[in-house]
């Protein structure tokens, strides 16, 4: 298989089961570990209000998603949506602000894992982690399913183990999980929007399209199967931690989910979340830089980034160039740079991605009962973009506009 660009195409290798398990990997990852405690200080007990809201924007995304890519199942996903419904430009730009803001995501997930394994040596630790999961990619799809299959198996164990643990202690209660107001309603929306950034990795898998046996079956399968199992653990171990701690201390938690197990009177089993805390960034790391390296490389196919970026590895059938620049650039964010805010501003270009999604799928037939989802899902993504912190915004607003310009410089010059 060969693309307009000449470029080699690749191989389909996955199955429904792996599908669900990179969607997984994306979705169940430090996000669990970390995003409750700023969620949680936003919305004080508005939390799991917050945390329905992101669900439902993320229901309506991925059923957004599950539709094209059942037509366009080719590598790129949003990317290639946006091109073909909207127009190149909306392509391009769905495209900027996945890459942009999923390399950010990169490092950040990169300096968790240092944090979590030695926290004096983070930035080194994030550097080797960069490194070791771009050579497990580079040797193909299969071993980056097979080590992904791993890390969900021990972070799902992890987190049952501390919803366990949480629930059965004596200092849980039902009174702790009143759900009111108390952040209003902006907290309550950026809260959905900080815990969104969670949930976004069953893009994943639409992305990875090109790789996937039976695409206009198995992707939607695999897109909706994913996103139900991550909302059923997150809402497990969101009542479970607030059983114990409450808003309020969740909302000061530096680890909230170590914090809890603590409070609940288990704290030998700290290091064991510590761990689970670690591999769960390694399998977000892993999923993200297997997403971006696809988003980069067709983006390179419509020469919109290098066309270099877009050879498929003759053997192991990946995009290697794609594959070494984007675990390159990762590797310099992960030495040089503190990421932690960096949540706020992918989220921002995630959500945006998913628009651009949301308007791509609103095309996809007139009926008003059948655009209602679209609408819905472009509309949840909007607000819940402009409710993260204004640092946030500015950055990534700044950022696509940056893009949008180096776009029309680009249609502006002779072919």
């Amino acid at each position: 298989m060969t693309h307009p660009s000449g470029s080699a195409g690749l191989r389909r290798t996955l199955g429904l089961g792996d599908a669900v398990v990179i969607g997984l990997g994306s979705m169940i990852g430090a996000g669990i570990f970390a995003a409750l405690a700023p969620a949680a200080h936003a919305a004080g007990s508005g939390l799991l209000i917050g945390l329905a809201l992101a669900a439902v924007v993320a229901c309506c995304n991925a059923l957004a998603s599950a539709r094209l890519a059942a037509l366009y199942p080719a590598s790129g996903g949003t990317y290639v949506y946006g091109r073909e419904r909207l127009g190149p430009f909306w392509g391009y730009l769905a495209g900027w602000s996945f890459v942009v803001g999923k390399t950010a995501s990169c490092a950040a997930m990169a300096l968790t894992v240092g944090a979590y394994v030695w926290p004096g040596q983070a930035h080194a630790v994030a550097v080797a982690a960069v490194v070791a999961l771009t050579a497990v990619n580079y040797g193909g799809l299969q071993k980056s399913a097979l080590l992904t299959r791993a890390i969900v198996a021990v972070v799902l164990a992890v987190l049952a183990l501390v919803v366990v643990v949480c629930l059965s202690s004596g200092d849980a209660t039902a009174a702790r999980l009143d759900i009111g107001v108390s952040g209003g309603l902006d907290g309550i929306l950026q809260a959905a929007g900080l815990l969104f950034f969670a949930f976004a990795g069953y893009a994943r898998i639409a992305t990875l399209g090109e790789e996937v046996r039976d695409p206009a079956r198995t992707i939607p399968r695999a897109i909706m199967l994913a996103l139900g199992i991550a909302l059923a653990v997150y809402a497990c171990v969101a009542v479970a931690v607030l059983a114990v701690l409450g808003p309020d201390r969740l909302g000061q938690a530096g680890a909230p989910l170590a914090d809890a197990v603590r409070a609940a009177g288990m704290p030998e089993l700290v290091p064991v979340v510590r761990v689970g805390a670690a591999v769960a960034a390694l399998g977000s790391l892993l999923a993200l830089i297997l997403g971006v390296s696809r988003t980069t490389m067709a983006m390179a196919r419509d020469g919109h980034l290098p066309r270099q970026l877009a050879a498929v590895h003759p053997r192991f059938q990946v995009p290697h160039h794609a594959e070494l620049a984007v675990g390159a650039v990762v590797a310099v964010l992960a030495a040089t740079a503190d990421l932690r805010g960096a949540i706020g501003f992918s989220s921002f270009g995630v959500l945006t991605y998913y628009a651009v999604a949301n308007a791509s799928a609103w095309t996809l037939d007139p009926a008003p009962r059948a655009r209602a989802l679209p609408v819905l899902g472009l509309l949840g993504c909007a607000v819940l973009a402009f409710s993260l912190p204004e640092s946030s915004v500015l950055l990534g607003a700044g950022v696509l506009a940056a893009g949008a310009v180096v776009y029309g410089v680009r249609a502006r010059q002779p072919s």
